[in-house]
């Protein structure tokens, strides 16, 4: 057995994609301590709606990297309790007019051709799926493989069926390496932690914990806002979003973008998203964030009008310059694998990376091709 303070590897982050990372590690037979400063899912994981999409990804990379972890969460919502609160209710993307209507078909039928089942709905048939959606939209697409898990309890729960030791409140403050650079362990206020590993799954800080390790990952929050309804009878049967909420989800910029994205949930209350601006992290409330975000999220569902929001959140997504996350060995430091840079989309990514991190972890093949992903395309500012 390894010594208390020493295990094969150690993953930075306890929120999901650190979870998943520790799942499928310890799966693969390693022994894995997981170590955040915070609380598990304390970060982005514990701010997140939950959802797992592939309705809003483009053809590439990720959107393969989606499509394999829709397999995987349908895998794990078998072998992790009820609880997680997983739901195949599938999403419904709707377009505004004919025109709208026409862009969404074209991007329908490019994902099609990727491997993602989607369905026109015509104006006439979305009451049919939604019978409280607002008269006269263009039409939307609906699609099944989307899904969704309440975050904070997903990862609890991987955590708990990785049987990794999870040590939490503890801060890395220094990445530990031996004569060649090689990567030798942790360093907290605690003490050390030693493994020829440490997998950087530390979201919004990724960037901190490649610095720490004399590496570069250009990582930056991206603030969101969540508001929480009343508890509701099932008034929203699947996440229903405009269509010009794909467009905000590649865009690069900083100024503030909100696209009505609204969910019910099985314990009732409405979600209603979303909303991007990096602002850094600045948690302040932002009142005309929430006003914009009740003004689409109505216009969609005018039964929503007369409901109370109990409640409002804020998360920061870890936002990288090419919208990919980075996953994978860092070429610069050995024994230093990076799983973070999934802006809003590491609740539904986070099975396939953790599966791809373990995989490199015991010499084997990723699932799927992730040198898209690769750390090292990023080179520091002159």
């Amino acid at each position: 057995m390894p010594k208390s303070n020493s295990s094969d590897v150690i993953v930075v982050g306890a929120g999901v994609v650190g979870a998943a990372c520790a799942y499928y590690a310890a799966h693969s037979g390693l022994s894995v301590t997981v170590i955040d400063r915070g609380p598990v899912a304390g970060g982005t994981t514990g701010a997140g709606e939950g959802n797992l999409l592939v309705s809003d990804k483009e053809p590439g990379p990720e959107l393969e990297l989606a499509l394999h972890s829709t397999r995987l969460w349908q895998e794990l919502a078998q072998e992790l309790p009820a609880h997680i609160e997983y739901e195949a209710k599938g999403g419904l993307v709707v377009a505004s007019d004919a025109t709208a209507m026409a862009a969404l078909r074209e991007f329908a039928a490019h994902q099609a051709e990727a491997g993602v089942t989607a369905e026109e709905i015509s104006a006439d048939r979305l009451s049919d799926l939604e019978p409280h959606l607002a008269p006269g939209l263009g039409g939307g697409f609906h699609y099944p493989q989307d899904a969704q898990v309440q975050p904070a309890l997903a990862a609890a729960h991987l955590l708990h069926a990785s049987g990794a030791r999870v040590r939490t409140g503890e801060e890395v403050t220094a990445v530990l390496t031996g004569a060649s650079g090689e990567v030798r362990g942790v360093r907290t206020p605690a003490g050390e932690l030693h493994a020829p590993y440490v997998v950087n799954a530390a979201g919004t800080w990724g960037g901190e914990v490649a610095r720490l390790a004399g590496a570069h990952l250009p990582v930056l929050p991206r603030r969101g806002f969540v508001l929480v309804t009343e508890p509701l009878p099932r008034v929203v049967r699947r996440k229903v979003y405009a269509a010009d909420y794909v467009a905000d989800v590649a865009s690069g910029s900083a100024a503030l973008q909100t696209s009505a994205v609204v969910e019910g949930t099985p314990a009732g209350p409405v979600l209603i998203g979303a909303s991007r601006e990096r602002v850094g992290f600045d948690r302040t409330l932002s009142t005309e964030v929430l006003r914009h975000l009740a003004a689409q999220a109505t216009a969609l569902f005018p039964v929503l009008a007369g409901v109370r929001a109990m409640r409002t959140y804020a998360g920061f997504r870890p936002y990288l310059p090419d919208h990919l996350p980075a996953i994978g060995s860092d070429p610069r430091v050995p024994g230093l694998l990076h799983a973070c840079g999934h802006e809003g989309a590491g609740i539904g990514l986070a099975p396939a990376t953790g599966l791809a991190v373990a995989r490199l972890l015991t010499g084997g093949e990723p699932p799927l091709d992730i040198s898209p992903f690769c750390p090292g395309r990023f080179t520091p500012a002159a």
